[in-house]
C-alpha cells in the first residue's frame, strides 16, 4: 500500500496551473493500482493506492513521482488480502507453538 500526504502548496500550484488531473492521471497510470482513494488527511490531501509488488526494487519507481510533483510525504506498506492471511495460518501456529 502507498500512502501518499500531499503538500497544499505544490498542490494548489499545479492546480493553478490547470495540471493536477493530468499530472495525477500520469502518476497513476505508471503505477497501475488496483485501487486508489483520495481523502484528507490532518487537512491535506491524501492518496491511498494499492499494488501489487513483488520486487523492492520498484519502491523509488512509485515514490518519485509523489516527491517530484507534489513534495509529498510517502510511505510504502506492505498489507495483505484475506487469502495472504490464510495461506499465513500454519507459519503463525509455528510461531505461537515457539514462543507463544
Amino acid at each position: 500500500m502507498l500512502h501518499v500526504v500531499i503538500d497544499t502548496e505544490a498542490e494548489n500550484t499545479l492546480a493553478k496551473e490547470g495540471r493536477i488531473g493530468e499530472t495525477i492521471g500520469s502518476i497513476l497510470e505508471d503505477m497501475k493500482p488496483e485501487a486508489a482513494y483520495f481523502y484528507a488527511e490532518e487537512g491535506k490531501r491524501s492518496v491511498l493506492a494499492f499494488f501489487e509488488m513483488d520486487d523492492a526494487a520498484r519502491i523509488p519507481v512509485l515514490a518519485e513521482p509523489w516527491f517530484l510533483a507534489f513534495n509529498a510525504k510517502v510511505e510504502i506498506k506492505p498489507v495483505m488480502v484475506a487469502d495472504d492471511l490464510a495461506k499465513a495460518g500454519p507459519g503463525i501456529e509455528d510461531v505461537v507453538r515457539r514462543y507463544g
